[in-house]
């Protein structure tokens, strides 16, 4: 049987693939339960450093399988959205927290809960021909998988209310225009620019980019008074660092630093 979920590790890099190209990578529970546990891996591997996210063939995600979904519905189940708290919510809390930089690489297409997924990354690279499309309304269903929180941020409360409800598509030269994604880059190049990035954030201060991700998590939900005293506590924790006292050294030296993620 083909895997549903690739993963490979590249100099530091651990490159995570969605492998369902028939069906647009499409989010079944056998591959949402296989991406929690890789996002998971990566966090608990110190040799991992960054991860790049992709998906294989045309698509980078189509959302939520929507075969698998009727035959939840057609199967009586009473419950057929316990998936929302079962494996989305517990995925984007995986890649928000996830102590290294996580870099989509969006290929193609992202829908619904795959454009979610790219949103909750900490850097979106996009191919020209990607389009962002938050088709929860279309099919009657409210947002997952965090959008709500995370699209605002990246292109404010007007324009994601507007993308929300009309559900139109985003080029991805509208995406960067937007906000929305961090660089578009030629057709079939996402996936490599994205790999390269995350090789040179992989050589980096490993810990000082968790304690970023760490006070930007908390200023997006804390008052000022709060966000200082997250900010105090991760510079603290930062200036013990092996890292922070190379790039020190290396400063007075004049040369550069060579990071350990220590």
């Amino acid at each position: 049987m083909t895997e549903v979920l690739l993963t490979e590790n590249i100099d530091g890099v651990r490159r995570i693939t969605l492998n369902r190209p028939d069906s647009y990578n499409s989010l079944t529970v056998e591959l949402k339960e296989r991406l929690i546990e890789a996002f998971r891996s990566a966090a608990a591997d110190n040799s991992v450093r960054a991860v790049v996210l992709t998906g294989a063939g045309k698509a980078f995600c189509a959302g939520q399988d929507l075969k698998e979904h009727i035959s939840q519905l057609d199967s009586g189940d009473s419950t057929p959205m316990r998936t929302v708290e079962e494996h989305y919510n517990p995925l984007i809390r995986a890649i928000t927290t996830l102590p290294k930089p996580v870099i989509a690489a969006v290929n193609g297409v992202a829908a619904g809960a795959g454009a979610s997924i790219a949103y909750a990354c900490d850097l979106r690279i996009a191919a020209e021909n990607a389009k962002f499309v938050m088709s929860f309304a279309d099919v009657g269903l409210s947002t997952d998988s965090g959008a709500s929180w995370t699209l605002p941020r990246l292109i404010g409360y007007g324009r994601a209310m507007e993308l929300l409800l009309l559900g139109e598509a985003v080029t991805a030269e509208a995406a960067e225009r937007m906000g929305m994604v961090n660089r578009v880059v030629p057709r079939d190049e996402a996936v490599d620019n994205a790999t390269e990035l995350a090789g040179r954030m992989a050589t980096g201060p490993t810990s000082a980019y968790a304690r970023i991700k760490e006070t930007m998590l908390a200023a997006a939900a804390e008052g000022l008074d709060e966000t200082l005293a997250v900010e105090a506590g991760a510079q603290n924790q930062c200036g013990g660092t092996r890292d922070h006292r190379e790039a020190v050294d290396a400063f007075v030296a004049k040369r550069s630093p060579e990071f350990t993620g220590q």
